[in-house]
C-alpha cells in the first residue's frame, strides 16, 4: 500500500523524541457523523462539540442530529468523522500535529485539525475514516477502541 510507504518514509524523518510520543500516544474514532456549521448565533442548546466565535463567524461542529437546534447561514456539504487524539504529552509534542496530518494527507485525505485544552482532535471525510486509522496506525499510535 503506497500510503503506508509514505508514512514509512515519513517516519525516517522523525526524530527518536517524536517517535517515543507517537509511539505513546492513542486515538479513538468517536460514534457519529459531524458537520461544520457557520450560524447567526451561538447555539443555547444541543449537545455540540464545538462552538467557536471570532471576529467574523461563529462556526459550529456538531453532530449532524444537532444542526436542527442552529440558526444556520450555511452547512459545509461534506460529512467528517471525528479522531481523539491522546498525546503523550499535551503541549509539548513538538511536531505531532504535522506529523499526523502529512500522514493523512498522504492517503489523499483532508485533515481538520482543533485541539482543546488536554487532546487534540482531526476530523476526516466520513469515507476516509479507515485510511486516516492505517495511517495513524503505520505512525506507532495505537487505536483505543469505543465501548458501546
Amino acid at each position: 500500500m503506497q500510503v503506508l510507504g509514505h508514512v514509512a518514509g515519513l517516519k525516517k524523518k522523525i526524530d527518536s523524541k517524536l517517535e517515543e510520543i507517537l509511539r505513546k500516544s492513542t486515538f479513538r474514532v468517536e460514534a457519529g457523523r459531524f458537520a461544520y456549521a457557520k450560524v447567526r448565533s451561538a447555539p443555547a442548546e444541543g449537545n455540540h462539540f464545538m462552538i467557536v466565535k471570532d471576529n467574523s463567524e461563529i462556526t459550529v461542529v456538531t453532530g449532524e442530529e444537532n444542526l436542527r437546534y442552529l440558526d444556520l447561514i450555511e452547512r459545509n456539504k461534506d460529512t467528517y468523522a471525528l479522531i481523539m487524539l491522546n498525546a503523550y504529552l499535551p503541549f509539548y509534542s513538538t511536531g505531532f500535529i504535522a506529523a499526523v496530518s502529512d500522514a493523512i494527507a498522504s492517503t489523499n485525505n483532508n485533515v481538520l485539525v482543533v485541539s482543546t485544552y488536554s487532546r487534540d482532535y482531526i476530523l476526516v471525510d466520513i469515507n476516509a475514516v479507515d485510511a486516516a486509522r492505517s495511517a495513524l496506525a503505520a505512525l506507532g499510535l495505537t487505536e483505543v477502541v469505543r465501548r458501546e
